[in-house]
């Protein structure tokens, strides 16, 4: 979420401004720091301006920042500003959603649907009037027809022509560009309706006489025309209202961003600064109740802070000296200094917020046949319009000219496929939306769309099923553990081991106290050795032992047992005699059991894909239920295992957290990152999981699972009543029942046809995913 600053909050500087006379200025670019108020006045270390002594501010906080507009439905349009989309007409929209509530397509809409409902009303009585039982003689005593005309002409035209003036502006274009579209139909169905209307009052006389009644006047149908007009107008502002709820989700995580932060100075004096002048390096203060400003590390302090807004669990998580917190997370009871470390849009708030963003301007394969199918409808339905334009002139009742001009009005009124294509965008903005407020994010309409027929996910070991960090899970001794413990996590503490760490932290964990290590050696491959307090002590493995001419019988059953565990054991000798065994483990994640149990009773077959030892890995996958296991892999061995299940008929999704996971996300046909791992891993994965656990891979399939099943309603309900309305707007009925279609009835169900889809796709809000 890129910050916006604006360059006139610096409070009310008068001295400056009586000095200079200026608006704020822009910095240069070429130095770290500028004077806002002095042109030139910039330098390359922080101080004050030498000519009005103000704090130079830091010029990295004042990005420039470009709007780039695009079309809801077609995202391959992009544009430097406002304007409509050249393929289907309608108004291209900010790319980035901000909190700003305007929308200035919005505003024009409603403004010329209140001006023309009225007008069209009163064109409407005047038309209709005459028909109503008590009002009707009144009426034609009042106005006679020809002047009642007239004032239909007066009232019309300004509701035609400048209510509806976008419309013929966008109908024209789509002539001009030859992308035929919605407005193509609307601005040719309201266009004859108003020059027929128009001419007929203008120079009844070049009609033929079966179209003049005894007073010498032809039927209009100027209602017909401002009716239409309003009824759409109406339809486009119910559905631009409808369609900014689609961005509420995404609207509701930017208000979650704490507008300033506490910074702490060098001094130790605090002050609150807006949040766009934070700096990576920036010591912060984050006081009970208040929400973390930006990405960063705790430096000092411990507290429990609710992550539930990010990553949907509703459970606070304990933070100390070292923890990583999250921008927009709220502090518990507990005070915490942070170093800043992800500020502006390098946060993980931002990249959530652009991530679903582009997803929800991204295109659904599904959406493909919708566009075929619209790419041939609206010149069709202008064959439609012609036919039955021919067909009643020819074949239909008197006055036939009059007929047809209804009936092929009607036709291009009710034929509009706007629902059409509204279908699939809305249903992936809503689904978008709805997944980052559960911690899955989506980088592509697709991703969304291919989820649902994975049958095969493949699993990283460490870092997906398990927490990604060894811990001391086993201490077998036979003497005082704590002095055990003490012997083998001082000499550890002197190694650079990936599992010393884990053994360091256990020990002290379990009360011991660290001394210092004397004669350290490490021994590559085997272990470590060194004196503690006098005493000689050796860690690692039955090799070390072997070479120290140690015997490891009596804790041999007891370390296979571990083993067969999935547990790293290492031997623990002191003064030339085995003092016991440890076990370090990386643990399984509380979620994982539950998440494989779901997705084995939908279907999926588990694979785990891992570099650990095949030992380890089965141990492992055996507690789990995994149905198969591929270890010892390398890192590029990875997406080959993918292909191979790929040439076997699959469809495979992967779950991994690390850059060794990366190629093997690209490859398989849905890859999902955790978002516990690495940024590499995020960018070649089309799903995140924010929390990092697999539950969230079954709330992801469940959601994709709705969200086609919603599109193909939408799809169908488009297709149906598109199909349907044409022959009825033609008058197939006619014949049969006398029934016909009024343009303004036709008008009416074209524009509820576009809320209901989107009202369809807003219910994707409500389906339970768990």
């Amino acid at each position: 979420m890129s910050q916006h600053p604006d360059h006139t909050h610096h409070q009310e500087h008068h001295c400056c401004h009586s000095k200079h006379g200026d608006e704020p200025v822009q910095p240069s670019g070429d130095k770290a720091y500028y004077c806002p108020m002095c042109p030139g006045q910039e330098s390359d270390e922080p101080g004050t301006c030498p000519k009005c002594g103000m704090a130079l501010e830091k010029a990295s906080a004042l990005p420039e920042t470009k709007t780039e507009y695009t079309c809801p439905m077609h995202p391959e349009i992009v544009r430097d500003e406002p304007g409509d989309c050249p393929i289907c007409g309608m108004a291209l929209e900010p790319r980035t959603v901000t909190l700003e509530e305007s929308n200035p397509e919005l505003d024009d809409m409603s403004r010329r649907f209140w001006v023309s409902l009225p007008l069209a009303g009163a064109v409407l009585f005047l038309a209709m009037g005459r028909m109503l039982p008590g009002i009707g003689p009144w009426l034609a005593d009042t106005i006679p027809h020809g002047i009642a005309q007239w004032l239909e002409l007066v009232l019309a035209t300004p509701v035609v022509l400048w209510c509806g003036w976008p419309f013929f502006q966008r109908g024209w274009n789509s002539v001009r560009s030859m992308n035929l579209n919605m407005f193509t139909l609307i601005a040719l169905g309201v266009g004859v309706a108003y020059l027929y209307s128009l001419v007929a009052v203008l120079a009844p006389g070049i009609f033929p006489p079966n179209l003049r009644d005894a007073h010498g006047n032809v039927g209009v149908y100027f209602e017909a025309a401002a009716v239409i007009v309003a009824l759409v107008l109406m339809g486009q502002v119910m559905e631009l209202r409808a369609r900014s709820k689609t961005s509420q989700a995404i609207k509701a995580l930017l208000g979650l961003a704490p507008k300033t932060a506490r910074r702490v100075n060098d001094d130790g004096s605090e002050e609150d600064v807006p949040l766009d002048q934070v700096q990576s390096g920036d010591r912060l203060r984050v006081r009970p109740g208040e929400k973390v400003p930006v990405d960063g590390r705790v430096i000092d302090g411990r507290s429990n802070v609710d992550e539930s807004m990010i990553t949907g669990e509703p459970v606070a998580v304990e933070k100390t000296e070292g923890d990583t917190v999250i921008g927009a997370t709220v502090n518990g009871n507990g005070s915490l200094t942070i170093e800043a470390e992800n500020v502006g849009a390098d946060t993980l708030l931002s990249r959530i917020v652009q991530m679903v963003a582009d997803a929800q301007r991204s295109r659904a394969p599904i959406q493909n046949l919708a566009d075929e199918v619209a790419k041939y409808f609206v010149p069709a339905v202008v064959v439609a319009a012609v036919i039955a334009f021919l067909a009643w002139y020819v074949f239909g009742p008197e006055p036939r000219l009059a007929y047809a001009v209804v009936n092929a009005v009607a036709v291009l009124i009710i034929a509009c496929p706007c629902a059409l294509g509204l279908a699939t965008p809305m249903s992936i903005m809503v689904a978008s939306g709805r997944g980052a407020n559960m911690g899955v994010l989506f980088r592509n309409a697709e991703a969304i769309e291919t989820l649902r027929k994975v049958d095969t996910l493949v699993v990283d070991k460490t870092g997906t099923l398990t927490m990604g960090k060894p811990t001391l899970v086993s201490v077998d001794t036979a003497i005082d553990e704590n002095a055990f413990l003490t012997s083998a996590a001082s000499l550890e503490r002197a190694s650079e081991h990936p599992l010393a760490a884990a053994i360091v932290e256990g020990a002290e964990q379990r009360g011991a106290t660290l001394s210092k290590v004397e004669d350290f050696d490490s021994v590559t491959g085997k272990g470590v050795s060194g004196r503690v307090n006098g005493q000689r002590v050796a860690l690692g493995n039955r090799k070390l032992m072997e070479s120290l001419d140690i015997d490891t019988q009596e804790f041999s059953q007891k370390a296979d047992e571990l083993r067969a565990e999935g547990q790293t054991v290492m031997f623990v000798a002191i003064d030339d005699s085995l003092a016991g065994i440890l076990g370090v483990a990386d643990p399984i994640k509380d979620t994982t059991a539950e998440a494989i149990s779901s997705l084995h009773a939908d279907g999926i077959r588990i694979v785990m894909l891992t570099g650990d030892n095949e030992t380890t890995a089965r141990a492992v996958a055996e507690k789990l239920g995994i149905d198969d296991v591929f270890a010892d892999v390398l890192p590029d061995q990875k997406a080959d295992k993918l292909k191979q299940l790929q040439a076997e008929g699959r469809v495979v999704a992967m779950a991994g957290d690390g850059i060794n996971d990366a190629p093997a996300l690209a490859q398989a046909e849905v890859g999902i990152a955790m978002g516990t791992g690495t940024d590499v891993a995020m960018e070649s994965a089309g799903v995140t999981l924010v929390k990092g656990d697999l539950n969230g891979i079954v709330r992801a399939r469940k959601l994709s699972t709705a969200t086609l099943r919603n599109i193909k309603q939408n799809l169908f309900f488009a297709f149906v009543y598109n199909s349907a309305g044409v022959p009825v707007a033609a008058g197939v009925l006619y014949p049969f029942f006398g029934i016909l279609l009024s343009p303004m009835i036709a008008a009416a169900a074209m524009s509820f046809s576009s809320v209901s889809v989107i009202a369809n796709a807003l219910r994707l809000n409500r389906v339970k995913i768990g």
